[in-house]
């Protein structure tokens, strides 16, 4: 998690449910507003994969190359 997301979190965390509420639909709002404007954006133009997803990439927890799993492999082929 980011500095900016913890500090988002941290200040979101001391409001009351109510405003935490109007926070969280804001951040959908806008989270929504994002995926329109991608949405039309490929209805206008050809974009590849990686232009649609860059967006999205990223945003999950995990390793960004499954291969520092020493596991990966165990068991290939037999």
């Amino acid at each position: 998690m980011s500095a900016l997301s913890k500090q988002i979190l941290q200040t979101v965390e001391v409001l009351p449910a109510e405003d935490q509420y109007q926070v969280l639909t804001f951040v959908e709002s806008l989270w929504k507003k994002r995926q329109e404007a991608i949405t039309t954006s490929l209805e206008t133009n050809s974009l590849s994969f990686f232009e649609v997803a860059q967006a999205s990439i990223g945003a999950g927890e995990g390793p960004g190359d499954l291969s520092t799993n020493p596991d990966y492999m165990q068991g290939y082929g037999q």
